[in-house]
């Protein structure tokens, strides 16, 4: 028997380990096998070279558990290794010193064992004591086992073992054992080797018997060696993908479809990656993209191994050229990794194009499902915004689908406007929108439907990307008014014409929490709408961004800003501004005349006021001007009361402006019983 230290250049390597490395103590599982694996692997190569002649026997590694000698077992036959392959593999650990190592790499547990190759040491992390016991393939070698017990001394002696391979004993510490529990073991062998190329047994296959499960004498192989994505996809059939993706995400719906990667040059990746069906809302979840190295699994934080909007697809992805141990920081800033990200998008742009080309309307079936995705990439990625063009689609309140170059050719004859900017309608809800679309149609519009969670932030950038493009909701506007093609008529209204209708719609408009209103007029000849409730297209943007966007609170907390736009040309209208005119221009003149000299006297008393140096004087001309502004206020109040006693009593002026309120879904509760009952009484 020898005794030894293993070779390092200080002796707190284990409470180092078990430090640094406890927040992923799971992963010694992973490393074990990984090596069980490996030695497995080699003596495969061997073998198929002639350089191993022997018999190879049963090719597979073995976990168990002992639960009342409180071991851990990992077991192969694989190369195994001799009293020489231990002192060089097992004892000899390079560290150029433990402040730098801690300073270094003490922010993940995964970058410790993979820069310095300390999988087996992980073992450490979870157990007391640990015990190699090792026969190599080599000709004539001797059996040996090496023991520690977490300290830089370790033992090592000739044994008798008659089994080629490794058995590695881990005697599992008392804060770790759960280590000791079959279920433990086999979760986290279903987690990281489900999918190892060597077959993996843990315990016995369990049956029910006499009311309970009991093992029976067939061995548990947890794992499936050669997963759907190492088989060519010539292999495969459209059931053999369903079938892997309901074993990845079991209960989930079906996948949209999938894409096959496979590439070997100027990287290693395969794997699949599925499309599934997304609800209309965004759900990023990090799990959703497993990646392996090998066929080990590494992780499912696969931020910058695929582009943020591929979070949205499900799927594996196998590459050797990253590491088994890899940390986030190395996944974001490795040139390889990005190289792997960008090929992805680029296949998946690919497929989408030969969907879209190959069978458009199958894939105009589909849009409603994968729309999110697309607009995601659009906005998150400008190389797959710029490769997405051709395949992305805008649909119409009719269900009609278009490339942006067809909407665009569609429209750019009848939507430009007086500027030539191309004016994109959208509507955002078809049904309460329904009234504002006809109107639009008549006029030979076409009207987008843009309500998908994402499709403000995509309008802003469709704005920003094509040329002289303006999207313009459907109801921010009369129909005559969303697309200025020459310089808008003149309502036709004098001053006080113009005033006592202002007065008299106001004074007739609802309460309403947090929403204001203004009222404007314009002349549409041949229109049957007396008014309509319209709200200016960017206000409501950016209230709209603010609901999306917390940084945006300023807008958010402002109130609703809606206009009462005025046909002065309706029947109606007409009528009741000739009716208001007759009854009202009697009182109201008086007493605009009064007002408007009286602001004249104001404006020369403060000249005066101005001017004049004398503090008695000053005083005297102060008291005159509030005495005429407070006679200016009373002549105002009265000139209101008297609008809104005669508005009160027309109804017909009412019934106006409830109609467009109910046009857009603003006449609710009492308001719009009152309006059913004056309606009935109208007939």
């Amino acid at each position: 028997m020898t005794t030894g230290k293993i070779g390092v250049t200080t002796e707190n390597i284990f409470p180092v380990i078990k430090k640094f490395l406890y927040s992923d103590h799971e992963i010694f599982l992973r490393e074990l096998v990984s090596n069980a694996i490996d030695a497995t692997q080699k003596l495969k190569t061997l073998a198929s070279f002639g350089e191993f002649k022997g018999e190879l026997g049963e090719m597979d590694v073995r976990v168990t558990v002992d639960k009342e000698a409180g071991t851990l077992t990992i077991s192969d036959h694989g190369i195994g290794m001799d009293a020489d392959d231990i002192d060089k593999y097992i004892n000899q650990i390079a560290f150029s010193g433990a402040e730098e190592f801690l300073e270094k790499y003490k922010d993940t547990a995964n970058s410790i064992i993979g820069h310095f190759g300390l999988g087996f040491y992980s073992a450490f992390m979870v157990s007391k004591k640990v015990e190699i016991r090792s026969l190599s393939y080599k000709e004539g070698a001797k059996a040996v086992e090496w023991v520690c017990d977490g300290s830089p001394e370790y033992e090592m002696k000739e044994i008798s073992k008659d089994r080629r391979g490794t058995d590695v004993i881990l005697y599992i510490d008392d804060d770790n054992k759960e280590f000791l529990e079959q279920s433990r073991i086999d979760a986290l062998l279903r987690k990281y080797c489900r999918f190892l190329p060597v077959p993996v047994i843990s315990g016995k296959v369990q049956e029910w018997k006499d009311g309970k499960y009991v093992d029976s004498d067939k061995d548990n192989v947890v794992n499936a060696t050669e997963p759907l994505w190492t088989k060519k996809p010539s292999e495969l059939t459209d059931k053999d993908y369903i079938e892997f993706y309901r074993e990845l995400r079991p209960g989930e719906e079906d996948p949209l479809f999938w894409i096959h990667l496979n590439v070997d040059y100027p990287f290693n990746l395969t794997g699949i990656l599925y499309f599934p069906k997304i609800k209309n809302n965004i759900d990023i979840r990090q799990n959703r993209i497993q990646l392996y190295c090998n066929q080990v699994y590494v992780t499912d934080q696969v931020e910058g191994v695929v582009p943020e909007f591929m979070m949205l697809m499900q799927g594996v992805i196998d590459s050797p050229d990253i590491p088994l141990n890899v940390s986030r920081s190395y996944l974001q800033a490795d040139q390889q990794v990005k190289k792997i990200s960008t090929y992805i998008s680029k296949k998946v742009a690919e497929k989408l194009d030969r969907m879209f080309k190959d069978n458009r309307k199958e894939y105009e079936t589909k849009w409603n499902d994968i729309e999110v995705f697309i607009k995601y990439g659009m906005l998150t990625d400008e190389k797959f915004y710029d490769q997405s063009k051709k395949f992305f689609l805008l649909r119409d309140v009719n269900d009609n689908y278009f490339t942006l170059e067809e909407y665009r050719k569609l429209v750019e004859a009848n939507q430009t406007d007086k500027e030539g900017n191309i004016i994109y309608l959208y509507a955002t809800d078809k049904t309460e929108q329904y009234s504002y679309i006809k109107g639009a149609e008549e006029k030979g519009y076409n009207v987008l439907l843009m309500d998908g969670q994402l499709d403000q932030h995509l309008i802003h950038m469709l704005e920003s990307k094509l040329e002289k493009t303006r999207f313009v909701r459907v109801d921010s506007d009369m129909p005559e008014r969303l697309i200025v093609k020459n310089d808008e008529q003149n309502s036709g209204l004098n001053p006080l014409q113009a005033d006592i209708l202002t007065g008299i719609f106001r004074s007739v408009l609802p309460e309403i929490k947090d929403t204001n209103f203004i009222v404007e007029y314009t002349s549409v000849p041949g229109s049957d709408i007396p008014a309509t409730v319209t709200q200016n297209e960017m206000m409501r943007r950016m209230k709209d961004m603010a609901a999306l966007q917390p940084g945006m609170n300023f807008y958010g907390a402002m109130p609703a800003m809606y206009a009462i736009v005025v046909n002065t040309e309706q029947a109606a209208v007409k009528k009741v501004l000739e009716e208001a005119n007759t009854a009202l221009e009697s009182s109201v003149m008086p007493l605009r005349n009064e007002i408007e000299s009286l602001n004249n006297e104001i404006t020369e008393l403060r000249k005066q006021q101005n001017e004049n140096k004398d503090d008695n004087e000053k005083e005297s001309l102060k008291s005159q001007i509030a005495e005429k502004e407070s006679k200016v206020e009373a002549d105002r109040a009265e000139e209101q009361k008297i609008i809104k006693d005669y508005a009160s009593e027309q109804p017909i002026l009412k019934q106006i402006i409830d109609l467009a309120l109910l046009q857009s879904g603003l006449l609710k509760g009492e308001a719009l019983s009152n309006f059913i009952k004056r309606s009935i009484s109208l007939l």
